[in-house]
Parts: structure tokens; sequence; C-alpha cells
């Protein structure tokens, strides 16, 4: 059965103890609402710390600028 939660007359929700602790979601964490049809994604915004090192060993040889598009 999927977790639910209930919207509160101060426009809060609680999300479920069992997806903060299958999502090692803590308090403070700030959160991105993209909206998806008639429903919204939930996405957490990542630390800058977090970042560091993702693009490691990429390469911008080959990049296509806009000046030479058509």
């Amino acid at each position: 059965m999927p977790q639910t939660a209930t919207l509160s007359s101060k426009f809060q929700i609680s999300i479920p103890k069992a997806i903060r602790t299958a999502q090692h979601w803590e308090a403070g964490l700030t959160f991105a609402f993209i909206p998806k049809g008639t429903g919204v994604l939930l996405v957490p915004v990542p630390q800058r710390a977090a970042l560091a090192g993702i693009a490691k060993g990429a390469s911008a040889e080959g990049y296509r600028d806009r000046s030479d598009r058509v």
C-alpha cells in the first residue's frame, strides 16, 4: 500500500517515517517541487559540497557554442 499524507490547514505535509528513513532524509533538507501533469515531483536539493567532483574528467573539447549555430 502506498504511503499517504494529509495537507494541514496551514498547508503543511508530514512525510511518512518509512519514506524519510528509506531516502535518508533529515530535518532541514530543502526540496524542489516540480509540476508533472496533475501531480508534483518532490526532489531534495543537494548541498553545494555534495556536487563537488561530479564532473571530474569532463572535457569541453567538441563543445558547440551558440556562436557557431546556424
